[in-house]
């Protein structure tokens, strides 16, 4: 049901967030805010804020950020309508009620009927394993080193070579939807040759949600088939960037990590050797959602790819998006053995345990593998290695401790001067590499087509100078009638101007409601708290209108790429802006106000 944007205020005005994040977090007043430990990262110095007045958290470590709702859905792992039905009834307000509709009802069954298709597939697929048919199987099974105590734990089984057992199976059991039947992706229909079973002649791996429910299945060819690993495809109920193979046990683990690996059998092999806190993804790259899910039940990721230049590649993938959920991530080194299950039935899990301990903290695995494209013998490759140090030192840890921290052990490792490192690292924040770094993405290099990269440097240019306004807000008086909200390409940082334009002054609970993307409300609420300002107050005047600047001349450039110059109108415009940054240029200064 979709609830009015003035209901969902109130139910967010009529929570205290300081007394709601309270219930989990220890608070501490910091003059009109409250700090305290992140509770989305791993941290020693709070840089955890709250603020009661604006109703809005932010995190200056990991970014996380937003309202009651979005707290109570990255923290609780709520959907957006539970959050606001459990902050409702917290604050004692009447969310109008719905029946279910023919068609959510219908939705509802449906996702029963597959989770008991796939416990009954799963259960077929373990009987098989024990059978004559299963013999292959089992003695795959047997040369891997799993043990019948562990094959029964994790349900492993076998799909016969042939035919459509299963099919028989599950339709003697009352499965008669064959439309059903279809999606869940057990089965394949043709017209001709009728219906057949889509796993044959693998051992079969049920994948389970962290409830231990059956919702999917992975299969390992017996022989040389292709592909060599295959999964059943996405469901109502399985999603593959959503789910960790083996969670349903690691999250019970009395060990204070977790173990990421690659694959099925890694996993399993590990669990059997006494590390029941491994899982993996699923046939994908690691997501975002899967370090979320992951932040739910620890602190802290120990990665254990393979050894290979592919799974060195996987790691340093993976590195940032665990940081962002805001994980501790360290990188264990398997070599000279492939994988961890060679390590295992090489060395044993003692020397697993070791490698475990020694895992090195995965911001120095980054910089020791960019370290391998600069030659350290070349003055100029070395000098620009330092940079590239320092701007990622700046970019990750904005917390100055922290970064403090991490620059010590750099320059340790690498030889460099730590006076030198830290005059660098102030240099660039002074001149906003820092916050430019932090807007960068994976996917930023493919914007290389006419007008996207330009773009895309706009947007971070718009959203830095958003955070000053944030930052000292009577400052949005200074650029009313210079930057207009036309200035601004990206559209979730118009509606923001416009609200510092109107003059309010405690609407940003509402604003971010307003997003209707989670990702926007983060977004959002970072700049509204002002969060990047490494700015002092000497120099905070000259950056803010270098900004100012930028925005200007960014706006008179799209004018011109994107509109017809020949109309009178745009040319004025056009003309008239180009004379606001030639005073600028002339040597005004515009000072941010409180």
């Amino acid at each position: 049901m979709k609830y009015t944007d003035d209901l969902i205020e109130e139910v967010i005005r009529r929570n205290d967030l300081v007394e709601l994040i309270g219930e989990s977090v220890r608070l501490k007043r910091s003059g009109s805010n409250y700090t305290g430990l992140c509770p989305f990262h791993s941290e020693k110095t709070p840089s955890f804020h709250v603020s009661g007045a604006k109703q809005l958290y932010y995190c200056f470590g990991c970014h996380a950020g937003g309202n009651a709702i979005t707290f109570m859905m990255d923290y609780h792992n709520y959907t957006f309508p539970e959050a606001l039905d459990y902050l409702a009834q917290r604050a004692g307000v009447d969310l109008p009620k719905e029946e279910l509709s023919k068609a959510q009802k219908e939705a509802s069954e449906r996702r029963t009927t597959l989770l008991s298709l796939y416990k009954k597939a799963a259960s077929f697929y373990y009987y098989r394993l024990g059978t004559d048919v299963g013999v292959n199987g089992r003695n795959y099974l047997k040369r891997r080193g799993l043990s019948d105590e562990t094959i029964k734990k994790f349900g492993l089984g076998y799909a016969d070579r042939f035919g459509n057992s299963l099919y028989r199976y599950v339709r003697s059991k009352g499965f008669e939807d064959d439309e059903l039947l279809k999606e869940s992706g057990l089965f394949r229909f043709d017209e001709k040759e009728g219906v057949s079973d889509s796993f044959w002649n693998r051992v079969m791996f049920p994948i389970q949600d962290p409830r231990g429910r059956v919702i999917g299945f992975g299969g390992r060819v017996l022989g040389d088939g292709k592909p060599k690993y295959l999964n059943s495809p996405e469901t109502e109920i399985f999603n593959k960037r959503r789910n960790l193979y083996a969670l349903n046990y690691a999250r019970s683990s009395r060990r204070p990590y977790l173990i990421l690996s690659e694959g099925y059998m890694d996993v399993i092999s590990m669990h059997q050797a006494g590390f029941d806190n491994a899982v993996a993804s699923l046939g994908t790259a690691l997501t975002r959602e899967q370090a979320m899910l992951m932040k739910r039940f620890t602190d802290e990721v120990r990665l254990l790819y393979d050894s290979d230049g592919a799974g060195t590649a996987a790691a340093q993938r993976a590195i940032p998006i665990l940081r962002d959920a805001g994980l501790s991530v360290k990188v264990t080194d398997l070599r000279p053995y492939k994988d961890p299950d060679e390590l295992l039935n090489s060395e044993g899990a003692e020397a697993l345990e070791e490698r475990l301990e020694a895992a090195l903290n995965g911001f120095l695995f980054e910089t020791d593998q960019l370290s391998l494209s600069y030659k350290r013998g070349d003055p100029g490759e070395w000098t620009a290695f330092q940079h590239e140090c320092a701007k990622r030192l700046l970019t990750v840890f904005p917390e100055e401790l922290e970064r403090d921290n991490y620059l010590q052990a750099v320059c340790g490792r690498y030889g460099f001067p730590p006076e030198s490192m830290e005059k660098l690292i102030a240099g660039l924040a002074r001149s906003g590499i820092a916050y430019q770094e932090k807007r960068e993405t994976p996917v930023r290099p493919a914007l290389k087509e006419k007008g996207k990269a330009q773009k895309a440097d706009g947007s971070m240019t718009e959203e830095l100078f958003l955070k000053f306004l944030a930052a000292y807000p009577g400052s949005a008086a200074l650029t009313k009638g210079l930057v207009e909200p036309e200035d601004f390409q990206d559209p979730l940082l118009r509606k923001i101007y416009e609200y510092f334009l109107s003059g309010e002054q405690e609407g940003e609970a509402r604003l971010i409601a307003s997003f209707p993307e989670a990702e926007d409300e983060r977004r959002a609420a970072g700049i509204l708290q002002g969060a990047g300002m490494l700015y002092d107050e000497n120099e905070r005047g000259r950056a803010f209108t270098d900004i100012i600047l930028k925005m200007l001349k960014h706006s008179n450039d799209s004018l011109l790429k994107d509109s017809d110059i020949s109309d009178i109108a745009v040319f004025q415009k056009y003309i008239e802006k180009k004379r606001k940054i030639e005073e600028i240029e002339r040597g005004r200064i515009f000072d941010p106000v409180v």
